[in-house]
């Protein structure tokens, strides 16, 4: 029998008492380890990190807008299907920044009776979806590319080249408003990613509309189309991957089970951690279960502080603990 009334489960209830108020008569308890559990991911760097980012998703926004105007004008005027074309994309690009913003303002969404985690969750939602938008952009600029190597079309090299040379400029420069953080979060880095694979077509479109302007060969364009893609899918793998594995359920790439659950039994005290489940409540918070045997009860409340302590420094700022003794450990049934 354990001594905390929890269920053997992750359930949203157990994560929603550590979340708001714990009562009855481990209120003591759950006050210092809350402290340990979040005081190491919450502070004035995080509220500058929010400040910056905010600011760098506006400005990404405006100047890519700005930027599709600019390619949709000089399509019309000059009839490049190709300027008509790569304006469509960044279109996509912009919507994907809009979608990054609202996931990065979700992330901090209040927890309620119905949504016991907030809108967190969603973050990777979005991730995802982004991920599927940078493989769509990839799959287009294949089909472009080979169409265009099927029928080669005449290019007008100087004039896409300056406007694409304005591409490289805004999008690099969007890039790097989120190269700093985009380690962070997952979106974040898909960001960074769709601005930088629009950095690589642009500097591409550059080089084609050179090579075509003093050569004529209009074949070179859709060869450059066709190694950005790969590089683009070279660079978009990680996103998708962990994206996919967040929205399982999965445990966080930049955690090792095997080693949260050494740290946890080297700990003094502790005999054995089992039923461990570990698992994103977003793309920057981690959440954690575990059931602890350790052989001397009395020690459980200090215990439970200094663990969740260090799972805070691993990474892991939600974690429900039930420690139980060797006597009373659950042998198969709890899961």
């Amino acid at each position: 029998m354990s001594t905390e009334h929890h269920s053997d489960e992750r359930t949203m209830t157990m994560n929603y008492d550590d979340e708001l108020v714990h009562s009855h008569s481990h209120s003591h308890s759950h006050g210092h380890s809350h402290s340990h559990g979040h005081s190491h991911s919450h502070g004035h760097d995080h509220s500058h990190v929010i400040t910056t980012l905010n600011r760098a998703f506006v400005i990404g926004i405006a100047l890519n807008i700005a930027y599709v105007l600019a390619e949709a004008i000089f399509g019309l005027c000059y009839h490049s299907l190709g300027l008509l074309s790569d304006a469509g994309h960044n279109l996509s690009d912009v919507v994907s920044l809009v979608l990054a913003l609202i996931a990065f303002k979700l992330s901090g969404s209040l927890a309620n009776r119905k949504y016991t985690y907030g809108y967190k969750k969603s973050t990777i939602l979005i991730s995802l979806l982004n991920a599927l938008i940078l493989g769509v952009a990839v799959i287009f600029i294949i089909v472009e590319s080979v169409r265009k190597l099927i029928t080669p079309q005449e290019v007008q090299g100087q004039v896409i080249s300056i406007v694409a040379a304005i591409g490289v400029v805004i999008n690099g420069f969007t890039a790097w408003l989120f190269m700093k953080d985009q380690k962070k979060d997952l979106n974040v880095k898909g960001a960074y990613l769709h601005m930088l694979a629009d950095t690589l077509v642009s500097v591409g479109v550059v080089i084609s509309g050179i090579v075509i302007y003093f050569t004529g060969w209009y074949i070179i364009d859709p060869l450059i189309g066709l190694v950005v893609a790969v590089v683009i899918i070279v660079a978009s793998w990680e996103l998708l991957h962990d994206s996919v594995r967040l929205a399982l359920d999965g445990v966080p790439a930049q955690l090792d089970f095997d080693h949260v659950k050494e740290a946890m039994m080297g700990h003094e005290g502790v005999r054995e951690v089992h039923h461990l489940h570990i698992w994103a409540l977003s793309t920057t918070e981690n959440a954690m279960t575990a059931h602890v045997v350790v052989d001397n009860l009395s020690e459980m409340e200090h215990l439970k502080g200094e663990l969740k302590g260090k799972l805070a420094e691993m990474g892991i700022t939600h974690a429900t603990l039930e420690f139980e003794t060797p006597d009373s450990e659950c042998s198969g049934e709890c899961k």
